[in-house]
């Protein structure tokens, strides 16, 4: 007859050496004692705990940051990228040969379709198609020779928000609440404000988690639609906190009794978060207590352009947001829809739907920058201002609009930690392609992260065998950029 031990396979008789056993109970008990100090030190998340404040890499110059989207790519020869050659150019064919671009065959070069005159102390030569947010020149940081990896739109508001084309990875939002969490434990740590006409067009990828824990997706939210169901409909408010009471004593009940279950840990603190979130999230939807002198700075109040005022309303909202400590507020300007409609993505006739979508962006975006600041809240906030990418130097054929364009496009920051009235970075005399100081949007979300006190390349997670990062394998920080 065999003994037990006879029976065993090559991996039982292993785990019974007693050498192996010795040796891996050493290793175990390091690790044991390495998470006790990480734990000790913060760089744990503790799953029940998911949005509490964590330290830094190192002493951030921002603490909240406000992400302006624009979505459907805003021309940079029309708003911030002045190209007098184009002027002289107006209406010729591009010199070297007439080009294909993404939707087609090119017409002849256009001028910008809007003056530019110099602006402020740095007498930097801005739009007047946006002159509120022009006013605020000397307090912007410009990159001027940003690329993208894709002239699509959908997947290069994945490249944008994530660091990849393909759908599935966190976004921006997602990775700055992971690393930090939350000052406020009562509202989200990153809320997502789409536009009030609809989503940009590839929706909730440009605010989700990806292969981060769900509990970092953003929550979206606007001044028009709150958090949905959040009401106890039937319910007394009395009778609600009483039976929220109850459920929390059994919900620790229960988590004392699984020690260790980080599903079931997360899962009492999203419902938590919820049961708080009835009480804030209806106070900080209410507008009514801002003064009437917000409402017409933001342009809040104009009866005579419903999407304008909503989406001053949205940017009071941010403001109102970061007062309260949330870590990071995305807020939308544009909605997916063919033709640029409800967004800018202007092919067909570039100054006529630019002239409705700027009146849009440009008084509510500057009022909050002008708001953050008055109130001593830009000293601690990022601002930054982004489209997926650029527009080409001339017109579509046939059209008067302009193509997409990856290859040099602008976004810019505003607020702590950056060096105000820097224009970094140049494009050609036509605008069309970077060709000093070029910048792949890695290199600007490096950027956004060394501001918040994160070293892009130790911001990591394992996924599929892989330390990712929102930088894949590259990236850089701009020092040009930082005060």
């Amino acid at each position: 007859m065999l003994s037990s031990a006879e029976h065993l396979s090559p991996a039982g008789h292993h785990l019974l050496d007693r050498r192996r056993f010795l040796t891996s109970s050493a290793t175990a008990l390091g690790s044991i004692a390495l998470t006790r100090l990480l734990a000790a030190d913060g760089l744990l998340i503790d799953p029940a705990r998911p949005y509490a404040p964590r330290k830094p890499h190192f002493a951030p110059k921002a603490k909240n940051v406000v992400v302006i989207f624009c979505a459907g790519a805003v021309s940079q020869l029309e708003t911030w990228d002045y190209k007098p050659e184009l002027i002289k150019w107006d209406d010729k064919p591009l010199p070297g040969g007439p080009a294909v671009t993404f939707q087609g065959p090119a017409g002849n070069l256009a001028r910008p379709q809007y003056a530019f005159r110099p602006r402020g102390q740095t007498g930097k030569w801005v739009s007047d198609m946006i002159p509120h947010l022009a006013e605020l020149t000397d307090d912007i940081a410009f990159i001027h020779s940003l690329t993208s990896k894709s002239n699509t739109h959908g997947p290069a508001e994945n490249f944008l928000s994530t660091g990849f084309t393909l759908d599935g990875f966190p976004s921006l939002g997602s990775w700055v609440t992971y690393a930090l969490g939350s000052e406020n434990q009562d509202l989200p740590s990153y809320v997502a404000i789409p536009d009030p006409r609809g989503v940009p067009q590839n929706g909730a990828n440009n605010w989700g988690p990806g292969f981060l824990p769900a509990a970092f997706q953003g929550t979206t939210m606007s001044s028009k639609s709150p958090v949905r169901h959040l009401s106890a409909p039937g319910v007394s408010a009395q009778a609600d906190q009483a039976a929220r009471s109850l459920l929390q004593k059994m919900n620790a009940r229960h988590l004392e009794a699984n020690p260790g279950d980080q599903k079931l840990a997360a899962r009492i603190a999203s419902y938590e978060l919820a049961a708080r979130m009835q009480l804030s999230v209806p106070e900080i939807n209410d507008l009514s207590t801002e003064p009437a002198h917000i409402l017409k700075m933001y342009g809040a109040d104009d009866s005579k352009n419903a999407d304008k005022a909503a989406f001053a309303k949205n940017c009071i909202l941010a403001r109102r947001l970061i007062e309260r400590g949330v870590r990071c507020v995305q807020l939308f300007n544009g909605a997916y829809a063919s033709g640029g409609k409800l967004n800018w993505d202007g092919h067909s006739d570039l100054k006529a739907q630019y002239d409705v979508h700027a009146n849009i962006l440009d008084q509510p975006a500057a009022a909050l920058i002008r708001d953050l600041k008055q109130r001593g809240l830009l000293q601690d906030t990022l601002v930054v201002w982004c489209t997926e990418f650029g527009r080409m130097p001339f017109f579509q054929k046939g059209a008067k609009g302009r193509d997409h364009n990856p290859d040099g496009f602008t976004c810019w920051l505003t607020g702590a930690g950056v060096k105000p009235g820097v224009s970094h970075g140049v494009t050609d005399e036509l605008g069309q392609k970077a060709i000093e100081d070029v910048h792949p949007l890695y290199h600007f979300n490096a950027t956004i992260l060394h501001l918040l006190g994160l070293d892009f390349e130790r911001l990591t997670f394992e996924h599929n065998g892989i330390q990712r990062r929102l930088t894949n394998v590259e990236g850089k920080v701009i020092p040009e950029v930082l005060a």
